[in-house]
């Protein structure tokens, strides 16, 4: 298992392949989920090969985190298609506070005042560093990115009740669910030379690599302390559109971008992924040195 500060590099390594998505899927000429299936393809492919012998055990956990998985990565790419892509990921990662509201009953792991601070801190940080790209352009679109937040924050959930087991498979079981739905969708005209480069990047690197790095930081950080650092990614989208076509961030942005920064450093900082995560029952001592 690592330790609590390779788990937290770890997360960082799976924010930064994440965030690449956006670009990757520009260089692909095909359906939404076409693409979407066949990423996830690869990505099962790159898992099984990682895994070897994968265990299925068809437990709840592992069961609920495969569809969890499933349904997040097929919501976010329909949301796209019929919302503003600020709208998709800004309601996507509502995704933090959904974990800190059932972290507690459902994994027994305490959410300290530090975990509702770094919460608030990078929800208010999204909210101004899409201010000026939000929009209402689709009621439905809207509604499928929130129910991605949703999703996304089970799938942690999920992930992470098996931290004692391997959670790799549920990512595998959701990849392969995804690739099955995206199969009718592929019927047709194939992508380019340069589309498959960009399907094959996505499913090795943006999905494959990074829940190998995403599931093992579960076994040592609590799932609030994993959803928080994740809201990584959609402040590094902006960064490859800078580096790559110099889309320069507004002042709003930046000034977004630095609170989600400082949430993610300050949590780590004030001790919080130091410790073993606390459990809810612990002696009164351990509950007041959490807070």
């Amino acid at each position: 298992m690592p330790s609590k500060r390779q788990a937290i590099l770890l997360l960082v390594c799976s924010a930064f392949l994440w965030s690449t998505a956006g670009v990757l899927i520009k260089w692909v000429a095909w359906h939404p989920l076409a693409i979407c299936g066949m990423r996830s393809l690869i990505a099962a492919g790159v898992l099984w090969l990682y895994v070897r012998k994968p265990r299925f055990t068809w437990s709840g956990a592992q069961i609920g985190g495969a569809i969890a998985y499933a349904a997040t990565v097929l919501l976010y790419v329909s949301a796209v298609k019929m919302t503003t892509a600020a709208n998709a990921i800004l309601l996507q990662y509502t995704a933090p506070a959904w974990v800190a509201l059932f972290s507690a009953g459902f994994l027994g792991e305490r959410v300290t005042r530090k975990d509702w601070a770094a919460v608030g801190l990078t929800m208010a940080g999204m909210l101004l560093f899409f201010r000026e790209g939000l929009r209402s352009v689709s009621f439905w679109g809207d509604l499928l990115a929130l129910l991605s937040g949703f999703t996304i924050a089970w799938m942690t959930l999920f992930m992470r009740k098996q931290k004692d087991g391997s959670p790799l498979e549920s990512a595998l079981l959701g990849n392969l669910i995804a690739g099955l739905v995206g199969i009718p969708f592929m019927l047709g005209t194939a992508p380019t030379a340069q589309g498959w480069l960009g399907l094959g990047l996505l499913g090795v690197f943006q999905l494959g690599l990074s829940y190998i790095f995403y599931t093992r930081a579960l076994k040592a950080v609590t799932a609030v302390e994993a959803i928080i650092v994740s809201t990584l990614e959609p402040i590094l989208n902006p960064i490859w559109a800078f580096l790559l076509i110099g889309e320069r961030p507004s002042a709003w942005a930046l000034a977004g971008g630095s609170l989600v920064i400082l949430a993610v450093v300050g949590r780590a900082a004030l001790g919080g992924l130091k410790a073993r995560p606390a459990r809810v029952g612990q002696t009164a001592s351990s509950s007041s040195e959490a807070k």
